[in-house]
């Protein structure tokens, strides 16, 4: 008996922390305000903000503005007010920008950020804190502002629709998960990417993500959907403008695109032609975009950004990347609702086989324990070794004395060839991620089938349906959705053309959008067909209740899905469809070489 199991696990663990935390809030004062308070030599560029009267008063300024929380003892940050003089400058816009220095030890609302030494920056966008960077980083507060500071001039210029912002909460990070957690924000970790529906299509999906995976950062959630014209729209704002944006919008909707949440990792690794800061010379590197400011001692020059990276790689034209914090909360929010409860959790695969004895005399009791454990059985197969394959299998034992014994068990699955004479382990798990993957593609081989959502489907039972396709284990590698012609339908139903009731099939799958699929996974064929369930809803109701005809088909006609018969009419059909569809080699799973099994 071969099970795969999909493990989900818990990936946090203790991470060294920050020497400060603060938690930010701030909002623009007006450049003409008086400050109360003692006069700093900040005070001609940042207002100055000492009281919880002053604070208050500040959220009430609109636009954006950057504050500078400080301790008494230490004061400001001086390096940054260079960087803030220039921007001041060289933006000029003294009604959208403003700068102010906080002075937590007398503010109530900046408690939690008392007693820390480490400088840390808010941005306040009318009334609400929306995003921190902690540390003298100059490029990342940089880039921050000048994004905002565009925000702010289309807003007010009508040529885009506020974000909807993300307030931070304050809260002593001392107090939270132990002191164990490093201080984040979606603003300091994430960026949204989308792979577009023609990598999708190629498969180069698994190429771009293995190469952001090698460049150190982190896929911390991703998912394959079929975007809509307004999620394209708000995306691609940027760019709407252009001439050919309507094209555009019509490529990025005509398939599935793959949507990730990346982040920057733990580490921070050298850009290509980096080297490691020397400390010795440390404190005078300076910045290449900020000459005037100088890098503090012990700080590290930030790596590319992603968008940087795949630039250099030369894929940037296959995927797009959206990095402006209000943005990424906004997307986070659309694509991955569940996000801040799921981002902590890795789901991982792995192989486990159950030998004949076990098998025969424990199958209950091992299956029970694996549930109870905590694992998913996504699939399971019953199958008999060859010889040839128990002897691949097990190559590592030919050496020993009992290796034709140990063939002889695992050919066979008679309760009397039980393995209790034989060093060796009847339960076996893969012993790494690699070798999980390898073993599972060569004993589960991919299989695609085509799938049809039909026009009287509502939107919500098409999200209903998706849900299930995606729990029963199935990937969903290409989608769109098709207003079918009559040369369109023939492709997919062209066995039945003939057949007395095709006319009325053809008109009801020309009354509205279908939503066609290719969906991969070991028996995909058989097991879609399972998943939908007899063609008559009624009959579906009887012998197979949960199934999706029972649950979402009206008739025989509007009976919610349709899906291939066999094979061989599942490849005939994907290729018709899609066209330029890359399937999975069924000859490269045949010819695998067959994974060598390291029992413990």
């Amino acid at each position: 008996m071969v099970l795969l199991l999909s493990l989900s696990r818990d990936q946090r663990g203790p991470t060294s922390r920050p020497l400060g935390f603060y938690l930010l809030r701030a909002q623009g004062i007006n450049g003409g305000q008086k400050a109360r308070g003692p006069v700093t030599a900040a005070s001609f560029l940042q207002a100055v903000v000492n009281t919880q009267s002053l604070w208050d008063e500040m959220l009430q300024n609109k636009g954006l503005t950057v504050i500078d929380v400080y301790q008494a003892w230490c004061g400001p940050c001086k390096a940054m007010q260079t960087l803030f003089r220039k921007l001041k400058n060289e933006l000029n816009e003294d009604e959208l920008l403003h700068f102010a220095v906080a002075e937590a030890d007398n503010i109530v609302t900046l408690q939690p950020f008392r007693d820390k030494c480490e400088p840390v920056f808010l941005f306040s966008v009318n009334g609400k804190i929306i995003a921190k960077i902690h540390g003298a980083n100059a490029p990342l507060v940089n880039q921050k502002i000048i994004n905002l500071v565009e925000e702010e001039k289309k807003i007010a210029a009508g040529e885009m629709i506020r974000p909807q912002y993300h307030e931070i909460l304050f809260v002593d990070p001392d107090e939270d998960d132990g002191g164990e957690a490093p201080s984040e924000s979606v603003d300091q970790l994430y960026c949204i990417t989308i792979i577009k529906p023609d990598a999708v299509t190629s498969r180069k999906s698994q190429e771009i993500k293995q190469k952001i995976i090698k460049a150190g950062f982190v896929i911390e959630m991703e998912d394959k959907r079929l975007l809509t014209e307004q999620q394209v729209r708000d995306f691609y704002h940027r760019i709407a403008d252009q001439p050919d944006f309507e094209e555009f919008v019509l490529f990025m909707t005509s398939g599935l695109s793959h949507i990730l949440v990346v982040s920057q990792g733990n580490e921070e690794q050298p850009t290509l032609g980096e080297t490691r800061p020397n400390p010795e010379t440390e404190d005078e590197e300076i910045y290449e975009d900020h000459p005037a400011v100088v890098i503090p001692p012990g700080m590290k020059k930030k790596r590319d950004s992603l968008q940087e990276y795949l630039e250099r790689q030369h894929i940037s034209q296959f995927c797009d990347v959206e990095e402006t914090v209000t943005n990424v909360n906004h997307f986070i929010d659309v694509f991955f609702p569940d996000f801040k409860n799921m981002k902590n959790l890795k789901l991982e695969k792995i192989l486990a086989l159950l030998w004949p004895a076990l098998f025969q005399e424990k199958k209950e009791d091992v299956l029970k324990i694996i549930e109870d454990e905590g694992f998913k059985i996504l699939m399971q197969r019953q199958i008999v070794l060859s010889k040839e394959e128990a002897q691949t299998l097990c190559k590592e034992y030919e050496n020993e004395d009992y290796f034709g014994k140990l063939i002889e068990k695992m050919t066979s699955f008679c309760a009397q060839f039980a393995m209790e004479g034989l060093p060796i382990n009847q339960l076996y798990g893969s012993d790494s991620l690699e070798a999980a993957e390898r073993e599972i593609q060569y004993f589960f081989p991919p299989q695609s089938t085509l799938a049809l959502l039909k026009p009287h489907l509502t939107q919500e039972q098409r999200e209903e349906i998706l849900k299930l396709i995606r729990e029963a284990g199935f990937e969903i590698t290409q989608m769109k959705e098709m207003l079918l012609n009559e040369e369109e339908v023939e492709k997919i139903y062209s066995k039945i053309k003939g057949k007395d009731f095709y006319q009325d099939v053809l008109e009801m799958l020309t009354e509205g959008p279908s939503l066609v699929m290719v969906l991969t996974r070991w028996n995909a064929v058989s097991d879609w067909r399972r998943l939908m369930g007899p063609v008559e809803p009624e009959e579906a109701k009887l012998l197979s209740p949960d199934s999706i005809r029972a649950r979402f088909g009206r008739s025989i006609l509007k009976n919610a899905v349709h899906g291939s018969s066999n094979t061989y009419e599942a490849m005939e059909s994907i290729n018709r469809i899609f066209e330029d569809f890359v399937p999975e080699n069924p000859e490269r799973n045949l010819k695998m070489e067959r994974p060598i099994l390291k029992f413990t």
